[in-house]
């Protein structure tokens, strides 16, 4: 049958395996350190790895090729161990963590600072933008916390202030690749977001990531509330 699916450029292709972690389909896998659509009746032509590649190696094409066949993708899934990654990156597999308390606390409201300031507010893995899933099932219905990296470190509440309740996705657009904007777009057109919150340094070239959001926020044809706070190099709180 004629119809629409995906076509990869292996001479685009850098071999990241974003693409690899994006299908959920188990399509694509890395050959030779280079990603390569293993079956075509694994794809269904949705296109969620299209988003990720920073390479934009690509595309979608129509042409002779066997029709999705969800039963045998969901056999094939279910086959596989929960640990195995199909792209061998650890970053890119869902999983919660169990904390352990480093101190004993002296009395009662000891004990009740300790847990504040130790609760990880984190409620979603991965949260590298280039690594999270364009229509992962956490984004329904949440507000969204897209920040630099840097933020985290450099003021001390970040985790009760801006990342409980929020589903969190950090970057750093001096050192990765590419423009966010497009992958944050499609996140955007995906999914039904209530908001989008911006953590940025005072830094210029925090600039990327609040411009990269906005640029999404416009393309996305949504009206989503959305803020952006400014977070100096001291750690305290520029702009909200």
């Amino acid at each position: 049958m004629i119809r629409q699916i995906i076509k990869i450029d292996e001479n685009k292709c850098n071999g990241c395996g974003l693409c690899v972690s994006a299908c959920h389909e188990g399509a694509i896998g890395l050959v030779d350190g280079k990603a390569k659509l293993l079956r075509d009746d694994y794809c269904d032509g949705l296109g969620n790895c299209l988003p990720v590649c920073p390479t934009e190696a690509i595309t979608f094409e129509e042409r002779e090729a066997a029709a999705f066949d969800e039963a045998a993708v969901k056999a094939n899934m279910e086959s596989k161990q929960p640990e195995t990654l199909a792209c061998g990156c650890p970053g890119t597999q869902s999983k919660s963590f169990e904390r352990v308390t480093e101190w004993e606390p002296l009395n009662e409201q000891a004990a009740t600072a300790q847990t504040y300031f130790n609760q990880s507010h984190l409620n979603q893995w991965p949260v590298q933008i280039k690594l999270v899933p364009v229509n992962a099932p956490y984004f329904k219905n949440a507000n969204l916390l897209v920040a630099a990296d840097c933020a985290a470190y450099a003021y001390g509440n970040f985790h009760n202030e801006y990342m409980r309740n929020r589903i969190t996705i950090i970057g750093c657009p001096k050192l990765d690749e590419g423009d966010y904007s497009e992958k944050l777009t499609a996140i955007l057109k995906a999914n039904d977001l209530k908001s989008v919150t911006v953590v940025r340094m005072e830094v210029p070239c925090c600039g990327g990531i609040e411009n990269a959001v906005k640029t999404a926020l416009k393309n996305c044809g949504k009206m989503i509330p959305w803020q952006v706070v400014t977070v100096s190099t001291d750690g305290k709180i520029l702009e909200n």
